[in-house]
């Protein structure tokens, strides 16, 4: 199967450059680039793309979502001299538009925006099976609805549509929220009419995502952020526990996580000691299992000052498969909209909490084992005790940043450097890249 997955991959570069052209503010000629005409010609291009948008995400559009929020929220500091993390760990309001993290986060996710609209709007351009027209338009959808979401979690306004003419209308994070709620389901939708086809997942997933599952998984994150708890109880309770969906990695497309932080010994950013939380308020059991799992004690310390750890878990080999989302995050999903609910359902959500805590059959292996909560059966207790859980359990997700402002965790206070605080910034600026092409870009965020 890998073999096939990197027939498609070596085929999908040319044609990625010339269909994401219209998303970069220079455009150069390439001879040898395929025409978008070209791409969504026949059954095999298309889903060439389809790869290609799956390929791009899982690449590099995960670096930047797992490393940026990273830095930001303390769950790993920089053991490096690129400049790009010193001033994201520095923080503040001195961080630049033109920080390399924040506009390759923003670059790439609009670029797989431009693929899934592009993919949408040819699938019926080509003759193909009715499974594999259902999950070329349900991938599609899923795939921008990520990354409208990724967007929405680190910028105050986002994108939701791209345009050719450098002039897309930005959104408030809560109306993206929506807007990848709406294609999620409208990929459901098409799945409902059509389930995948063989031939989809022989030429797409090759077996490592579940499409429904990983759509109801998305839906009951992005109602959860948009205040939408009903929704997103229900859709976490449609997602099974024993069904896992990955990216897969190989000798060519390597993990890009752990090609940051490990390759040839030589490391970007470690993982914090306490995953980042503060230890006089959060204190882990030492026999939860999701320490073990994430983090090889180590007596370092980082260039500033700040004790870190060998990393594990997803992130500790160069083939290493990073998950597209948890199974536990549908418990705590569960638990924390049933304690935001206008009239909280404590023994719901002490439920789910203790889902979480006792776990000893977690299918990638991620069991905290430890006893039940027994702590003071209110709101305000049980929400601590479920962000507590989020970092332990999440670690490293891209989700850390959305998760510390819902929270009320400390406000930053805008200078840099301040070490001890639990983030250095609210939300990000926009890149110089969009402020300078779009004349619709809003200001940046204080902070």
């Amino acid at each position: 199967m890998k073999n096939k997955y990197k027939i498609y991959s070596t085929l999908v570069f040319s044609m990625i450059v010339g269909l994401m052209a219209s998303s970069c503010e220079t455009d150069f000629n390439n001879p040898n680039a395929a025409t978008a005409d070209q791409a969504f010609s026949s059954r095999d291009g298309i889903l060439a793309v389809t790869v290609g948008m799956q390929q791009l995400y899982s690449t590099s559009g995960m670096r930047w979502i797992v490393e940026t929020p990273a830095i930001t929220t303390r769950e790993g500091a920089i053991t490096t001299t690129f400049q790009n993390m010193i001033e994201l760990e520095e923080g503040g309001t001195g961080l630049p538009n033109f920080n390399s993290n924040v506009q390759g986060l923003w670059a790439t996710m609009l670029r797989v925006m431009k693929i899934a609209e592009d993919v949408e709007a040819n699938v019926d351009n080509v003759t193909l099976a009715p499974g594999t027209r259902s999950g070329l338009l349900a991938y599609s959808k899923l795939f921008k609805a990520m990354a409208i979401g990724s967007l929405a979690q680190n910028y105050e306004q986002v994108i939701i549509q791209t345009s050719n003419n450098n002039d897309a209308v930005f959104v408030s994070r809560n109306e993206g929220f929506l807007a990848a709620i709406a294609l999620l389901n409208e990929g459901k939708a098409a799945l409902a009419a059509n389930s995948v086809s063989q031939e989809f997942t022989n030429a797409v997933t090759l077996g490592n995502i579940d499409v429904l599952n990983t759509i109801n998984a998305y839906l009951a994150r992005y109602n959860l952020f948009a205040g939408n708890f009903d929704a997103a109880i229900t859709n976490a309770n449609s997602v099974s526990t024993t069904s896992m969906s990955v990216f897969a990695y190989d000798n060519i497309n390597l993990n890009p996580v752990y090609n940051r932080m490990l390759l040839n010994g030589i490391a970007n950013f470690r993982p914090r000691d306490n995953f980042g939380l503060p230890t006089a308020e959060f204190s882990l059991d030492p026999a939860d299992g999701r320490i073990a799992f994430y983090l090889s004690t180590s007596p370092d310390i980082s260039q500033n000052g700040l004790p870190v750890e060998n990393i594990l878990g997803f992130f500790d080999g160069s083939t290493e498969s990073i998950p597209l989302y948890i199974p536990d995050e549908m418990q705590l999903i569960i638990a924390e909209a049933n304690l935001r609910k206008a009239s909280p359902d404590i023994p719901a959500a002490t439920t789910a909490l203790n889902n979480v805590l006792t776990d000893t059959d977690d299918v990638f292996g991620i069991n905290a084992d430890i006893p039940a909560y027994s702590g003071p059966a209110t709101a305000d207790a049980l929400l601590l005790e479920v962000y507590k859980n989020r970092r332990a359990e999440l670690f490293l997700s891209g989700l850390s940043l959305e998760d510390s402002r819902r929270f009320n965790r400390p406000q930053p206070s805008g200078n840099g450097s301040v070490f001890t605080e639990e983030r250095n910034r609210n939300f990000y600026p926009y890149p110089d890249l969009e402020r300078n092409s779009n004349p619709n870009t809003p200001a940046d965020p204080s902070l």
